[in-house]
């Protein structure tokens, strides 16, 4: 099974630079898309059914803003939308797709470069979710979480980790908060199959970043260990360019 997570920065924007062309072509099982920043009434959704796929649609309340969504090929048992925290729920950050055999989360985690306010928010979203995976995991053993999490995890994830030190996104405390994450019981699966330098997900507009790949890796498929041996590839698209993220693909046995 083909699974990808891909921060879209708005998928009207990305449909206009041929994201539906590339979906059918790349034709993922499914795929989980953050910073859709629309409702599913706002873009011709027949065009992604025509091409086999359930659409399940969560935005925020603030209209252009933020939300995920998961498109599928395969039926889910059963779907749940956010948290179960109004605080992040209104600003559709989190949506679960249960299948047989594993179930998957697309999550935006907020991002603090705006200032001090919303990065206490991600500090208070950081220590809600991982509280709420910690439940989750208890009851299911098989789960991926993947999506945009904001935080490069270590110095190799980050094109010049000794400057960005002191920003957002590369925190000492954003990346004790990878650390506890992943010591719980969350793996990586991109450094499964790969501990190689200059492997990033997301580029700044400025600076001409993307050509010079001077990139940050935050986008993630972490699995729970449960799922380790039936995880077959996961890699990064940088050559994909609808957005200034690029998708990420995992390959799992089911």
């Amino acid at each position: 099974m083909k699974i990808i997570s891909y921060n879209v920065n708005g998928i009207r924007s990305a449909m206009n630079k041929g994201f539906v062309e590339w979906l059918k072509d790349t034709n993922p099982d499914i795929i989980g898309l953050q910073e859709v920043k629309a409702e599913e009434s706002q873009i011709e959704a027949n065009i992604f059914k025509d091409l086999g796929y359930e659409l399940l649609w969560y935005p925020a309340q603030k209209k252009g803003y933020s939300g995920v969504a998961i498109f599928t090929k395969v039926k889910p048992k059963s779907v749940k939308y956010g948290m179960g925290l109004s605080k992040y729920d209104d600003e559709g950050r989190v949506l679960q797709a249960d299948f047989d055999g594993f179930s998957f989360i697309s999550s935006y985690f907020p991002s603090g470069t705006t200032g001090d306010v919303r990065q206490s928010f991600k500090y208070k979203f950081l220590d809600d979710v991982f509280g709420y995976m910690q439940d989750l995991s208890r009851e299911n053993k098989k789960i991926i979480l993947s999506g945009d999490y904001n935080i490069c995890h270590k110095p190799i994830d980050i094109h010049n980790p000794i400057s960005n030190k002191n920003s957002s996104g590369f925190l000492p405390e954003e990346r004790a908060w990878m650390d506890k994450f992943t010591d719980s019981g969350f793996v990586d699966s991109f450094r499964l199959f790969n501990n190689d330098p200059h492997h990033y997900t997301w580029w700044s507009y400025r600076f001409n970043c993307r050509a010079k790949n001077l990139g940050w890796r935050i986008d993630y498929h972490m699995t729970t260990k449960e799922l380790q041996n039936k995880l077959k590839s996961s890699v990064i698209l940088p050559n994909i360019i609808h957005s200034d993220h690029c998708p990420i693909q995992l390959e799992i046995e089911v």
